[in-house]
């Protein structure tokens, strides 16, 4: 039994009405009647909670939650009561959202039922523990609430974000993705992969005329061309300590993976091979490059538990790895993060290496709020030395490009937030470029 705000509430009041009796003697006994009747009102609402008042409840969770997306969770209420009851439902949630307060707060018809919803945003992955549910019921009369415990414990694993990816589908399949952000990629000329010769219909492009067939049949044959397929993609996934860098509440590896499974999916669809390699001071996780129907969940499974390091990444280790693994020459995108000029000095001569037997894309991020810091005044003489050295920090991260440009290599520097589009938008433009090897 729970005592309600309401009955503390109504306590204070008569308190203050016993209390003016010292300046209104009749206020004294006023009070002590409302005192009695409090009482009598408790008792009689413990009775009807206790005798008259049933009710269950159950929770209806997905099973997979999508990482930094907002997953709906129900709560279904049914009432055995011919009474209304006013609820507070209390779900115990998982430590990692720290959500300390939550409550909902509904009302049940008489023998009715009711749903209440609410939503969660893990920015972890992995498994979360779901405690018990807890509903607390009370009558009209609200002074008394009753505890139900209805449904027991329930673990969800958390994966990347397959939300993201289900609207991608649903957007690519009404031809709408420019709302999110993917450009239409004009081709370039036109692809290597020669598919057939075909009768020429109005509209065809006349460089792709075969004067020759069309001799032999006396009437117009051009050449038809198709995208270049079964292309190796892997995306590279960097989880060292520079990949721990956090930005609304989610790390950096975090959009990288996110990133991957998007990238992914369109790979495929783009009848290219998709595959996933993971590494930090050692080598992590392998996929082979594959456009199987089940290739997704593979690559969905295996970074579904990936988890940044505190040591530094090893790039002498991924040469020679990626070498012996992928003997093919391939689409490299490599998912890091360089904090300084220095950072990618150390590593310029193994992207070097990557970049001459592969085609080297590296994705790294702007530090947006290190940015905006930027743009705010100075006003002291410390607020002037910070704002330089965020300056130079941020002339850094466009040198980096500069220079992977210089060295031959592809780079791309993005806002986490927009990585997956980016990402895709690079991959499309690339391959229309034919550029992917």
């Amino acid at each position: 039994m729970f005592l309600t705000s309401r009955f503390y509430i109504i306590v204070g009041m008569i308190a203050m009405v016993i209390a003016g009796g010292v300046l209104f003697t009749p206020l004294f006994t006023i009070g002590k009647v409302l005192l009695i009747f409090l009482a009598l009102a408790v008792a009689i609402d413990v009775v009807m909670l206790y005798t008259h008042v049933q009710l269950t409840a159950s929770r209806k969770c997905p099973e997979k939650l999508s990482m930094g997306d907002d997953n709906e969770v129900k709560v279904n209420v049914e009432s055995q009561t011919a009474m209304t009851l006013h609820l507070l439902v209390v779900d115990e949630l998982p430590k990692q959202l720290q959500w300390r307060n939550f409550g909902i707060n509904g009302i049940i018809p008489a023998g009715g039922t009711t749903q209440l919803k609410y939503k969660l945003r893990p920015v972890t992955r992995g498994e979360y523990e779901f405690g018990r549910l807890l509903v607390f019921a009370a009558t009209p009369m609200r002074l008394v609430r009753r505890r139900f415990a209805c449904d027991g414990p329930f673990t969800a694993k958390v994966y990347p974000s397959f939300l993201f990816l289900r609207k991608f589908e649903l957007m690519a399949a009404t031809n709408n993705l420019v709302e999110i952000g993917v450009k239409k990629v004009r081709r370039i000329g036109h692809n290597t992969e020669f598919e057939q010769i075909r009768d020429y219909v109005q509209g065809d492009d006349y460089r792709t005329i075969n004067w020759k067939a069309s001799a032999r049949r006396s009437h117009l044959m051009v050449n038809a061309y198709q995208d270049e397929r079964a292309q190796q993609v892997f995306s590279v996934i960097d989880k060292g300590r520079l990949m721990q860098q956090a930005f609304e509440g989610m790390t950096f590896l975090d959009y990288a993976i996110n990133a991957t499974l998007v990238l992914s999916h369109v790979i495929i669809n783009k009848q290219d091979k998709a595959g996933l390699v993971t590494f930090a001071n050692t080598f992590g996780s392998f996929v082979p490059a594959e456009r199987h129907s089940t290739q997704m969940q593979r690559i969905l499974e295996q970074l579904y538990n990936q988890k940044t390091t505190f040591g530094e990444s090893d790039y002498s280790m991924l040469c020679p790895m990626l070498n012996r693994l992928v003997p093919r020459r391939s689409f490299m995108m490599l998912y890091t993060n360089f904090t300084d000029f220095e950072s990618l000095k150390r590593q310029l001569p193994y992207l070097r290496q990557i970049n001459q037997r592969h085609r080297l894309l590296v994705v790294f991020f702007q530090d947006v709020e290190l940015e905006q810091y930027t743009s705010t005044p100075s006003n002291t003489g410390e607020e002037y030395y910070q704002h330089v050295i965020a300056e130079k920090l941020v002339y850094e991260r466009r040198l980096i490009t500069h220079t992977l440009r210089q060295n031959g290599i592809f780079s791309l520097l993005v806002t986490p937030k927009q990585l997956s589009v980016e990402v895709i938008n690079k991959y499309l433009e690339m391959k229309s470029r034919q550029l992917l090897v």
